[in-house]
């Protein structure tokens, strides 16, 4: 068996399963969404960008344009889900925004707010709504959350997206907690520094790397094994947490990152 058989997604892993995917229009959120159809599932992105709708055209896939700040939104969306696929199995937490670097001192409440609003808030809307269609699913719910490095080891001017990360951490392992009597499985995946999606603007790319006291390029590969991370190795982890190998595991925090002297 080679490398890229053991790489290569699992065909039918998911056939008559469905899962949501959040932030599914760009980045991590359409890798996702593309290894969980390689794998056999119904997928159901939200995202607030209208080309949700159209990111394919077949009839296992259903795009929501969908704010999922707002309560009533989330719940149009869930009865969608519900009126469509009949049900859910499996849940990818990964809308989230990035502002740009803003150290402590200069912070403003208001975008303290939207960030926390975004990254934290609207998945307790989610995971609430979603909480009884995964009870209900035949092989057990799951639910993966996009975490964060900055979680673990946070960094200089990201005050809002570190504290946000970390308390959506915390709520992922309450939840695992919770949720376990169902059968459901809450696990968390930190990657750090995934470049090709949107929240990396070079303004963005600018100012953490000058966080750093280094070039955009070493910023990139700032990891034990000088390596970049894209959103696909998100993705096809993200869809290996919800099967098989990772049946008996809730809880878990893992990580994605190139490996981090700071984490290890």
């Amino acid at each position: 068996m080679t490398p890229q058989d053991l790489a290569a997604p699992r065909q039918g892993m998911f056939t008559g399963e469905v899962a949501l995917i959040t932030g599914a229009a760009s980045g991590i959120g359409k890798a996702c969404v593309d290894s969980f159809l390689a794998r056999g599932a119904a997928v159901v992105g939200l995202d607030i960008n209208p080309a949700i709708t159209s990111l394919h055209d077949r009839p296992e896939y259903l795009g929501i344009q969908c704010d999922i700040t707002t309560e009533e939104a989330v719940k149009a969306a869930f009865a969608q889900v519900v009126e469509r696929f009949g049900g859910l199995d499996m849940l990818v937490l990964n809308a989230g925004v990035f502002p740009a670097g803003c150290r402590i001192d200069s912070l403003q409440l208001d975008e303290w707010r939207r960030v926390m609003n975004i990254n934290l808030d609207a998945n307790v809307i989610l995971m609430r709504e979603a909480y009884p269609l995964l009870k209900a699913a035949k092989n057990g719910g799951r639910v993966v959350v996009n975490g964060s490095r900055n979680a673990l080891a946070p960094g200089p001017g990201a005050a809002a997206y570190s504290t946000s990360k970390a308390a959506l951490t915390q709520l992922a392992r309450v939840a695992a907690l919770e949720w376990a009597k169902d059968g459901i499985r809450v696990n968390i995946i930190h990657a750090h520094a995934i470049f090709d999606t949107g929240l990396w603007t070079e303004d963005v790319l600018q100012a953490r790397a000058k966080n750093y006291g280094i070039s955009v390029e070493e910023y990139k590969t700032n990891n034990l094994l000088k390596t970049e991370v894209y959103s696909r190795d998100f993705g096809e982890m993200a869809a290996e947490v919800c099967g098989p190998v990772f049946a008996k595991t809730t809880g878990a925090q893992l990580t994605i990152d190139g490996g981090s002297d700071r984490v290890i």
